[in-house]
């Protein structure tokens, strides 16, 4: 079976992105990001989203990543999440702390994000290493937080 592949979201995905650098930029993203606005869910490893999250269910994750982010990135900055716009996004790329390798792609070997939000389907994405357990319960975490309704 072919991977589900869509040319606009890999354009986006493979382009220039812009860095959140400093915890209070990030703040800032996360409020002015439109948790209605139909974005895909995307857990690297889990399946690939066909429908976009509910509101709720965006607002619940941005809220459970961010305090995962200032958790295990024990870092005086972010620098770990990526926009292709930082006032009107359209992809998001979170990296996870956990799994960075070179997330600025200096080495040879491309290090996928953790988790995509995408405002359209996103393409199959595999990632090159095992996701750890853990975050395969933090996942499952969120989406039992909103009573196994998973959309994404």
């Amino acid at each position: 079976m072919l991977p589900n592949q869509n040319p606009e979201f890999d354009a986006l995905f493979d382009g220039m992105l812009f860095s959140l650098l400093t915890w209070e930029q990030l703040e800032n993203f996360w409020g002015r990001l439109d948790v209605g606005a139909g974005w895909y869910l995307y857990a690297l490893g889990e399946t690939r989203p066909e429908l976009p999250a509910d509101g709720a269910h965006v607002a619940t994750f941005l809220r459970e990543l961010d305090m995962l982010l200032r958790k295990e990135h024990d870092e005086e900055y972010c620098g770990i999440v990526y926009a292709d716009n930082l006032e009107q996004p359209s992809l998001i790329k979170i990296y996870d702390p956990n799994h960075l390798g070179t997330s600025c792609g200096s080495s040879k070997q491309k290090v996928l994000p953790g988790w995509v939000m995408s405002r359209m389907p996103p393409s199959d994405l595999d990632p090159s290493h095992h996701v750890p357990q853990n975050r395969r319960r933090w996942w499952q975490g969120i989406v039992d937080l909103l009573g196994g309704n998973e959309r994404t």
